[in-house]
């Protein structure tokens, strides 16, 4: 009996792992689409607000599509070694995980060096997000993406000390990085609609 106790209670505490594991998801998802509500409010605002650009520069005089179509392939490439990192994550090969996470971080830190350069770029050729309504709007935009992507490196960072410092239980942290995976895959899908809606919808 003792033996038939002790496996029904492990049963007990698998399924409320696995029970925890699932809630925690779903409830990142719900987050997911609150996000979801705030870009496409900013989609719509940009959308409004295009091509008033109140006499100032247009984005035909000052987006180069060269240097979109980098920090593009940059968060697509992210998007790959952090499903790598999931993939050892789910094998149990913490080295691995670590060096997809490292290289995912240095990929969206590329991203958002070319991001703010582009903004430096364009605050220099007098195209601030004061200049006019599209630029405020174009401003607003993606910033917010950039701030999002920002928060994802900061949250990768931690895990990955958390890895480190073997903080937690192996699912607990294996949870985590699931929620982080859906929140960067996010980011990726997002900034889709950025190139297509305002870099190459502003250039036709």
């Amino acid at each position: 009996m003792s033996s038939l106790s002790q496996h029904a209670h492990a049963h007990d505490d698998a399924h409320d792992v696995e029970h925890a594991h699932s809630q925690s998801v779903f409830g990142f998802w719900a987050y997911l689409m609150t996000d979801c509500v705030l870009f496409a409010s900013l989609f719509a605002t940009f959308a409004m607000f295009a091509m008033q650009t109140a006499g100032g520069p247009t984005p035909k005089q000052l987006f180069d599509l060269t240097d979109v179509g980098y920090e593009t392939a940059l968060l697509l490439m992210s998007s790959l070694t952090f499903g790598f990192a999931m993939i050892s994550a789910h094998r149990r090969k913490q080295p691995m995980v670590l060096a997809w996470l490292g290289v995912t971080f240095l990929l969206g830190a590329g991203f958002l060096y070319l991001e703010l350069h582009e903004f430096a770029h364009l605050i220099a050729e007098q195209a601030g997000p004061n200049r006019s309504a599209f630029w405020s709007a174009f401003f607003t935009l993606v910033g917010t993406h950039g701030l999002h992507v920002t928060f994802g490196m900061i949250w990768m960072l931690v895990l990955m000390v958390q890895m480190v410092m073997k903080t937690g239980t192996d699912e607990r942290r294996l949870r985590r990085l699931a929620c982080l995976s859906l929140f960067w895959h996010f980011l990726d899908i997002v900034w889709i609609c950025v190139f297509s809606f305002v870099y190459l919808g502003s250039m036709a």
